[in-house]
């Protein structure tokens, strides 16, 4: 045996945690290249149309001619209803988010029961996230039937019915909590919150499952335990359960919130695309985007920084 054989270099093990990171590189390598190739130029063209103005040129095509922060000033101070639906889409936000999360985890810990046929129960709150989406959800946007309810000039059921679609109104909550010390902000979130109760199902079934998957990969042994030890339901869920799906809480809450950023329905989206079907304003759309991207920037910012500090990784050495 020579030398040179009988000391080779030792063989570099690498470890675990880097082969799996490794993995997960290469499992998101062609969102990468696509995003790269495809997304990245129109991203880039869209920030210069922002900041830019459309001449049409005599003979056909056009040419973009820098204005500055002119566009963003115009959408900010000279449009008459953008700041106010905005502000409006913020607002609607703060009481939809906090709704559809809790909604979710209630209703994954029920599901996780041992129940009677609770593989059906989980099927039926997913499917309105199945007919939400596609030609059913163009099918539902046209129903006029609906929007004429909706409109609230269906049927006159006397003074104090704020609408043929809703089913409390802010006098039964007041009589509800008459004898309690309740203010008037939250008997109004609670009549907004029942009255929108079908879109907040609708819009809960993915958080869901996140929930379900959570909740299933909790071990039994940690429930045994409490059992013995004599904890309530109640002292179990706080003490266990909850801390153990706050990684599924942060997930949800970031997915909700960007999910109702940018739904169809999201009056935010429907102004933006009026203003840029409307002649010579393709720029100040382009404006009013940017602006919009970068609140959504700063609420998931926001909310990933609020919720972290709260949530809890199990260590599996």
């Amino acid at each position: 045996m020579t030398k040179s054989s009988a000391k080779q270099a030792p063989r570099k093990i690498v470890s675990l945690d880097k082969r799996k990171a490794r993995a997960g590189w290469l499992f998101v390598l062609p969102f990468v290249i696509g995003f790269i190739i495809i997304y990245l130029p129109i991203i880039l063209d869209s920030l210069k149309y922002s900041f830019s103005k459309i001449n049409i040129v005599a003979g056909g095509g056009y040419e973009t001619v820098s204005v500055g922060f002119a566009n963003y000033q115009s959408a900010l101070f000279e449009d008459p209803s953008y700041v106010q639906i905005l502000l409006s889409g913020l607002t609607q936000l703060v009481t939809d988010v906090p709704a559809i999360v809790i909604f979710a985890l209630f209703m994954a810990v029920l599901l996780n029961g041992k129940i009677l046929g609770r593989a059906a129960f989980r099927a039926i709150f997913f499917i309105p996230v199945i007919i939400s989406t596609g030609v059913v959800a163009n099918i539902d946007s046209m129903n006029i039937l609906q929007s004429h309810m909706d409109s609230g000039s269906a049927i006159d059921d006397g003074p104090g019915d704020t609408g043929a679609t809703n089913i409390i109104n802010l006098a039964d909550v007041t009589w509800l909590f008459s004898n309690m010390q309740v203010g008037t902000e939250l008997r109004q979130y609670v009549v907004a919150l029942v009255n929108n109760i079908f879109n907040v199902i609708k819009r809960s079934g993915v958080q869901m499952l996140i929930f379900l998957a959570g909740l299933q990969s909790i071990s039994p042994a940690i429930y045994e335990s409490c059992s013995i030890d004599g904890a309530t339901a109640w002292e179990t869920f706080w003490k266990i359960t909850f801390p153990m799906v706050s990684p599924m809480i942060l997930v949800n809450a970031i997915y909700t919130l960007i999910d109702s950023f940018t739904s169809e329905s999201n009056s935010v989206m429907k102004y933006i695309e009026n203003v840029y079907s409307q002649a010579g304003q393709n720029c100040v759309s382009t404006a009013m985007s940017w602006i919009y991207f970068i609140i959504i920037v700063l609420a998931v910012a926001l909310v990933a920084a609020l919720l972290s500090a709260y949530v809890f990784y199990q260590k599996r050495d």
